[in-house]
């Protein structure tokens, strides 16, 4: 393959400011991918999923096709604040390219296009293939999981290409995740004079912190973390208001059923009298858990990579992707197609360059046993 040319297309990706709620750049990339394909002679579309989120983008080579053999799956946006490319454009030394996005998941995408641009002839018409593109995986993909869901439920099997392990790893099965905000309701008083009239919600803030890290099973896996905490107006007034925003992990799906049926409980019984409290669920994506159609997939991607000259490991992971939901579905899905990289979602973010072509000739492989 031509690196210079792949880094070249890398750089025209990476180096536009599209964090989720960057819609303009968000849409910049989404323009960017269709023009890429279309000069390949695929079909391209862009789906509208709302004013809330940048556009997503469907391609196909079979743009009738009821079922897919394959659909494909990565995402355009990033976590970065407008502003972060002109701070920190797409570089590289040696041996890794650093940049924001660039393997979560920038390289991901253009994986995809290039394992794609060299697929067989034979086997691009004798398969239907899918790629979904969507704009806001990093928020928890809330406006664009059903339409990737839609598209999961007409394949045989889901890739999703977010990147490979630091090991190089692929994955095979994911934590699920959901996301909650806590607003604390209580009352205003002067903090010297008649501190007694009020009811601090941010004592009761604190009091369910405490409470909410007892629902943590560690041995299950199952994590808690109250991550950002806001509330009070000045040092001399009892709070009357304060929110909380709250990570759950699980491996397992009746984890997350228990743990929200006793945030309930806890939230309507309140952590302080005189304060309520409000629980609002604002994300989810289902734990990623191998079924006997994935456990098969996964010998399709041994053997895919003992031909390839390509050593296979997997792990399974805490992070969250859009490999849950297609998983959930009871859809084949497998995980971590893209290069090599790590430092996700910080400055020290990396690609390593000498796993993009490997990653491309497997990925290319792989939809061709199909």
């Amino acid at each position: 393959m031509n690196l210079e040319h792949y880094i070249d297309e890398l750089k025209m990706l990476v180096n536009v400011d599209c964090g989720t709620k960057t819609l303009d750049g968000v849409a910049r990339v989404a323009g960017i991918m269709q023009r890429l394909w279309q000069a390949e002679g695929w079909h391209t579309e862009q789906i509208d999923l709302g004013d809330k989120v940048g556009p997503g983008v469907l391609v196909t080579n079979t743009p009738q096709a009821d079922r897919f053999d394959v659909l494909l799956v990565g995402h355009l946006d990033t976590v970065f604040a407008p502003g972060t490319v002109a701070q920190r454009p797409l570089s590289q030394d040696e041996t890794r390219l650093y940049g924001p996005g660039v393997s979560d998941m920038k390289s991901g995408l253009l994986n995809i296009l290039w394992a794609m641009r060299g697929l067989d002839a034979a086997d691009n018409a004798r398969l239907s293939i899918a790629v979904a593109m969507n704009p806001d995986e990093e928020t928890g993909s809330v406006y664009s999981h059903h339409w990737i869901g839609e598209l999961a439920k007409r394949s045989r099997c889901v890739l999703v290409c977010e990147a490979a392990r630091a090991d190089g790893s692929l994955v095979k099965a994911r934590k699920g995740m959901a996301g909650y905000t806590l607003e604390f309701s209580g009352v205003a008083a002067h903090a010297g004079n008649d501190p007694e009239k009020g009811r601090s919600a941010i004592v009761a803030l604190a009091h369910s912190i405490l409470a909410i890290n007892g629902l943590t099973d560690l041995a299950r896996g199952t994590t808690l973390n109250v991550g950002v905490i806001n509330g009070g107006s000045a040092g001399n007034v009892v709070a009357d208001s304060a929110t909380a925003e709250l990570d759950v992990r699980f491996w397992e799906n009746d984890e997350c059923d228990r743990v929200h049926q006793a945030l309930a409980s806890l939230c309507a019984r309140g952590f302080l009298d005189g304060v309520t409290t409000t629980l609002t669920r604002v994300n989810h994506k289902p734990a990623m858990a191998a079924s006997d159609g994935t456990r098969a997939l996964m010998q399709l991607v041994e053997k895919a990579g003992s031909e390839e000259g390509i050593a296979i490991t997997w792990q399974a992971v805490g992070g969250g992707s859009d490999a849950n939901h297609t998983a959930a579905l009871g859809i084949p899905t497998l995980d971590g197609f893209g290069p090599t990289g790590a430092g996700f979602h910080s400055p020290a973010e990396w690609l390593d360059k000498a796993s993009i072509e490997p990653r491309i000739r497997l990925l290319k492989r792989v939809v061709s046993m199909l």
